[in-house]
């Protein structure tokens, strides 16, 4: 005899969420959608570039050819190669926007052998002056928030202040006149320019002491204005979490202020300051044009200020594509890490 299903109820099976490593997922969607993102605006960014530098005013031959003793069928040449149709030159960039044939007007290399010499000096200044700011700044922000109103909240917040308001360039200055060149009768302590002494070996001990030695003033400009920056906008996010139910509920449960904040508070206030750490390290390829300046430092933004004054514009061309992939690449790590670290944004 048959057994028949009792009436209301439900025998039929159960549907199966997707997996959550299937493309079903919202979490596989989300990033193939950020991925796809930022491949068109690097594409757009390449279009971009190759019209942009073409619609400047002036005679290339001209720039090309300034401050030389260029022979006639020479010029000849190059005017031919460089009236060649627009459409020519189009597929020639497109298939491969970093092609390394490509000379620099003022340096007479290609373009992307200059560039790679001067890459590992900013990266050096950059990220060293972004971890310090990250580590320093992000605690600064936890310890004022948790405090707030405090003699330590008062006096960090009005420091990191003005310490935020002072342009870059500026503070730079006043720390090589006072540290680097003395003053009052006090002797300088540190180097007031370059990236090593000539003539150390910068591959041994000493030399990496020395390059330490010759960028500490560079670093301590850029960690202060950025660890200023990192410390306000941690605090603001860490006072808006403080407000939250969640919280009051935890410490209901009988949890420790200390555990609250490190298990619960912090995490989450800690999402807008690491979008904002991974925004700025996109610029750490662009480099601190105005500290590199400064300080005399051979890094990627004094050779877009050398760039700016020919103008060289084949290494125009290069330094913009390199940035703006820089930015894209950044985004998208900053994107995908905050979805891993916020599961609302995958859904």
């Amino acid at each position: 005899m048959a057994l028949m299903p009792e009436a209301g109820l439900d025998i039929t099976a159960p549907e199966t969420s997707p997996a959550s490593g299937s493309w079903a997922s919202p979490g596989v969607r989300y990033v193939v959608r950020r991925i796809l993102a930022a491949v068109a605006t690097l594409i757009f960014v390449v279009l971009f570039n190759f019209f942009l530098f073409r619609m400047l005013p002036g005679d290339p031959v001209k720039l090309y050819t300034r401050g030389r003793n260029v022979d006639p069928e020479q010029v000849r040449k190059l005017t031919a190669a460089l009236n060649r149709p627009l459409g020519q030159q189009f597929l020639d960039y497109i298939r491969n926007p970093f092609a390394a044939n490509v000379d620099s007007v003022k340096y007479s290399q290609p373009v992307w052998s200059v560039i790679g010499e001067r890459v590992w000096p900013t990266l050096l200044l950059v990220g060293v002056a972004t971890l310090i700011a990250t580590v320093v700044g992000v605690w600064l922000g936890i310890r004022s928030a948790w405090n707030r109103g405090e003699r330590f909240d008062r006096i960090s917040t009005n420091t990191t202040l003005v310490l935020y308001s002072m342009p870059e360039f500026w503070l730079g200055m006043i720390l090589l006149i006072v540290l680097g060149v003395g003053v009052f009768g006090l002797p300088g302590l540190f180097p007031t320019g370059g990236l090593s002494t000539p003539g150390v070996d910068t591959s041994s001990l000493r030399g990496w002491l020395d390059v330490a030695w010759h960028l500490f003033l560079p670093v301590t400009t850029l960690a202060i204005v950025y660890l200023a920056e990192y410390s306000l906008v941690m605090r603001a996010s860490l006072i808006d979490e403080m407000g939250q139910d969640y919280l009051q509920t935890a410490r209901a449960k009988g949890l420790m202020d200390k555990l609250v904040r490190r298990r619960h508070a912090v995490p989450n206030a800690l999402l807008p300051t690491m979008t904002l750490i991974f925004l700025n390290l996109g610029f750490v390829v662009g480099g601190a044009i105005t500290i590199e300046y400064v300080f005399s430092i051979p890094g990627l933004g004094g050779l877009t200020v050398d760039a700016l004054s020919g103008p060289d514009v084949p290494l125009l061309q290069a330094l913009f594509l390199l940035f703006s992939a820089a930015v894209i690449l950044a985004n998208l790590i900053a994107d995908l890490l905050y979805a891993r670290l916020d599961p609302r944004v995958r859904t």
